[in-house]
């Protein structure tokens, strides 16, 4: 009884409260972390989701806003929530990565994080931050401009958020405990979906298609997340255009393209105007895996539908997108993007290099003896950055770092791999094993950071979604082959690059980032598909404290969750 009536004082009190500073830039959200059954391709389960909905709910603020967000876990294990892409000005300890920033948060019990937004505006988004939890546990976050400010285009005559998602019949837990049980890759999801939905070209999902209603003349603004776990994604509508405005919670330059290609982690902010004929198109959404490793190679569909009165034809227009394995479709949409860079929406580019950090990005394997593990050769798969598998601890890093705990982690990422040789040509058999470690690499505050990835051959190569904590960094260059360092930077882009937080290293590529390292934490570094970062492909960064209080950590709350068993 006692814990009922707490219960409800606290959703009192988060009502109250809500009423209270509704006119002011204090939010308070309740995400009730819960098992719920969905049924979709004819077959039912249960799944954990945040106040039973898939995708879960919008968190909806102006630029520069807080948001309190109280975060009950009634389901059956510990879980974590990550605001992505929001950077948390001194605050790592809401930002949310398991056993990097904090515990996570135990079954019954509930943890309140702080998100402080600062210059982000457009769309970001949310997700568990646990294992694979987040394939069922995300959502949007929309970022209005400040008032008295708008939008720099035209205001659009709605707003619609587009989330691309994944649906596994299986427990998604229990796919990537078993594949990490033995060694091999886990199962690739059995359809992708739109809002929740496969869509007309799986089984029993014609009748629940997600349906996007629009005016004839109207232009729409499409607020795009790929919540996808392991597959980045084309995106097109029949017969439409659209024109990319924003990515990652910051504007760009308008590209008119007829299609996008977009990472798990990234979102994009499209203009659509509603301009042919009145009828159906398809929206679709299809996957982009230039590699030998599986992949689901399936295509979800939504439908534009006009208002009016018209007969609807039998089977809606489809769009042309490129093929799954078309790399130079990627590269070349990859390489419109490029900042606003106006009066109003600055670029401040890192000129002068304080910090050079070179990163290999490698899929691997690790020994299995008697060639007893499901993986290539016998062994289990494994990945790395610069040749070291990250391997997670149990007591957060944030913490360790914070109280000076030992044993935690060691300060030796290296800068630069163990040794260099043709990263993306005949690798060899000695580079397939890494090192195993919890391996941080330390900053300074204020750091000028230059970070080269450098994708290598080794194993299933292909794209990598990288994604950095508590940052945005401007993409200056981006390559094929391997990195030059006396030629490559020749073809920076050091006056209008792209500002985002998640960004696809190519194939067999480079890519290199430039951001000032004024946010002091502990910020994590992964690739968003989640395959890989289950099997290392993970670092840290820690940016040490300033000279004053304004420039440093701040204090933790009164409650974090305990780093115990959940």
């Amino acid at each position: 009884m006692g814990s009922i009536l707490w219960f409800l004082g606290i959703i009192f009190f988060l009502n109250g409260m809500l009423r209270c500073m509704a006119n002011t830039n204090v939010h308070y959200y309740n995400f009730v972390l819960k098992e719920t059954k969905f049924t979709r391709l004819c077959s039912t389960k249960s799944m954990l989701t945040v106040n039973g909905s898939f995708p879960g709910p919008t968190i909806r603020v102006h630029k520069g806003d807080t948001v309190y967000v109280n975060v009950q876990n009634q389901g059956e294990y510990g879980v974590t929530i990550h605001w992505h892409g929001v950077k948390q000005p001194r605050n790592p300890w809401s930002d949310g990565p398991e056993n990097i920033t904090q515990c996570p948060i135990p079954p019954n019990t509930s943890f309140t994080q702080q998100i402080i937004f600062s210059d982000e505006e457009g769309t970001l988004w949310w997700h568990a931050h646990s294992d694979w939890s987040r394939a069922t546990v995300h959502g949007a976050i929309i970022i209005s401009p400040a008032p008295n400010t708008t939008y720099p285009f035209p205001k659009p005559y709605a707003e619609e958020t587009i989330v691309l998602g994944e649906w596994y019949k299986g427990d998604v837990m229990a796919i990537i405990n078993d594949a990490l049980a033995t060694g091999g890759d886990p199962n690739t999801s059995n359809a992708f979906t739109i809002n929740g939905q496969p869509g007309d070209l799986y089984d029993c999902s014609k009748e629940s298609t997600y349906r996007l209603l629009v005016n004839y003349g109207k232009t729409y603004l499409l607020r795009i997340i790929n919540a996808v776990m392991n597959e980045e994604q084309f995106f097109g509508i029949a017969n439409h255009s659209l024109t990319v405005v924003g990515t990652d919670g910051a504007y760009i330059k308008p590209i008119t393209t007829n299609y996008i290609m977009i990472t798990p982690g990234q979102t994009m902010d499209v203009l659509v105007t509603a301009n042919q004929a009145l009828s159906h198109y398809y929206i679709v959404t299809t996957p982009f895996a230039d590699t030998t490793a599986p992949f689901d190679n399936t295509t979800a569909t939504a439908i534009l539908q006009y208002t009016g009165k018209y007969i609807a034809p039998s089977s809606p227009s489809f769009p042309t997108l490129p093929s799954y394995n078309d790399k130079a479709a990627v590269e070349n949409f990859t390489k419109l993007l490029r900042s606003l860079a106006s009066k109003e929406h600055p670029v401040q580019v890192p000129k002068t290099i304080t910090k050079s950090i070179f990163i290999t990005v490698s899929v691997n394997q690790l020994y299995c003896p008697d060639q007893s593990c499901a993986g290539p050769n016998g062994n289990r798969l494994s990945a790395s950055l610069n040749n070291i598998s990250f391997q997670t601890p149990t007591t957060d890093i944030l913490q360790a770092y914070y109280r000076n705990l030992p044993n935690v982690y060691t300060n030796n990422f290296p800068k630069q791999p163990p040794y260099y040789f043709n990263f993306t040509g005949d690798v060899g058999n000695n580079t397939i094993f890494p090192s195993l470690g919890t391996k941080v690499l330390t900053i300074d505050y204020n750091d000028a950071v230059e970070i080269v990835f450098q994708g290598t051959n080794i194993g299933a190569a292909e794209n990598h979604p990288m994604h950095l904590h508590g940052f945005s960094f401007y993409v200056v260059g981006i390559g094929s082959g391997n990195f030059n360092n006396k030629t490559s930077p020749k073809s920076y882009n050091l006056v209008d690059p792209p500002e985002v937080n998640t960004i696809g290293v190519p194939k067999n590529g480079w890519l290199a980032i430039r951001f000032i390292a004024n946010n002091p934490g502990v910020w994590f570094m992964h690739c968003h598909l989640e395959r890989h970062a289950s099997w290392g492909m993970n670092t840290v960064l820690i940016v040490k404290n300033g000279g004053t209080n304004a420039t440093s950590i701040r204090p933790p709350p009164k409650y974090m969750p305990p780093c115990s068993k959940s």
